[in-house]
């Protein structure tokens, strides 16, 4: 299979291009994973984006990489007001991301060539932790960000979770999915799920509501279970999930809604 195909993860069998991307445009949103330091899975995404564009104008780009308070900066630059370096200043790019902002200036230039407003889906990151470590009901109104508590991870999650740590964590002390000492990791991974879908779901659900793109990690998305599964939550139920992949084209389950199969080298 040629770099740039499609195809069903749950066969494996060919999909067409146009086939893909005008489903996708009938969605509330679509959810474009990555592996955040490979610069084809950005070339790809500002790929799909295009394709989108051509058939709803009305798209909205929504940044894991930056939190809901950096919004005027981002308006900022679609706008034109302001130039490169100083935009990466202004949303302290080294501090609430540190990956080369190269790799995503495409994206970001992207917007601004075409007026597409950009929202970041983030939070501040001390809530994760704080989550994590005291759970939600810990953590007073006011400094909750507008978000509400995450929808409990399925057994499949958790379970997904544990398997894809497993190097990342060698020497933690969770003994199985199950294990109560695994759900510190379970709920700050959750809050940045929730946070991604609350953020998506404020666009998605108003008036008029354009199709709202979001660039987010896969792990957030693989199999449906962390940002899409509280979308679901949210009430935002027409989401598809779009990832770039490196191997041959196979069956391999559930994954995403479209696979989309990668250059051997970037």
């Amino acid at each position: 299979m040629k770099s740039g195909n499609w195809f069903d993860p749950r066969t494996g069998a060919a999909l067409c291009h146009h086939d893909v991307i005008a489903q996708a445009a009938q969605a509330q949103a679509v959810l474009l994973g990555e592996q955040h330091d490979k610069a084809e899975n950005h070339r790809w995404q500002m790929h799909v984006a295009a394709g989108l564009l051509a058939l709803r104008p009305d798209l909205v780009m929504g940044f894991e990489m930056f939190p809901k308070r950096l919004n005027p900066v981002l308006q900022d630059w679609v706008d034109g007001k302001i130039a490169e370096p100083e935009f990466a200043e202004r949303v302290e790019w080294g501090t609430v991301w540190g990956f080369d902002i190269s790799l995503y200036m495409p994206l970001f230039h992207f917007c601004r060539d075409f007026g597409i407003p950009m929202l970041g889906l983030n939070c501040r990151r001390g809530l994760v932790t704080e989550v994590g470590k005291e759970g939600w009901g810990a953590i007073p109104e006011p400094e909750r960000e507008g978000l509400t508590q995450a929808a409990p991870p399925s057994a499949a999650y958790r379970k997904y979770l544990f398997d894809v740590t497993g190097g990342a964590f060698p020497n933690r002390k969770a003994t199985s999915p199950e294990d109560p000492q695994f759900d510190r990791f379970v709920r700050a991974q959750q809050t940045w799920d929730r946070a991604f879908a609350g953020r998506i779901a404020e666009v998605a659900l108003s008036p008029s509501a354009p199709l709202v793109i979001g660039i987010i990690g896969r792990g957030h998305l693989e199999h449906r279970y962390g940002t899409p599964s509280q979308l679901a939550d949210l009430g935002v139920n027409n989401c598809r999930v779009l990832l770039p992949h490196a191997e041959v084209a196979e069956p391999i389950g559930d994954i995403a809604d479209a696979l989309c199969k990668m250059p051997a080298t970037s």
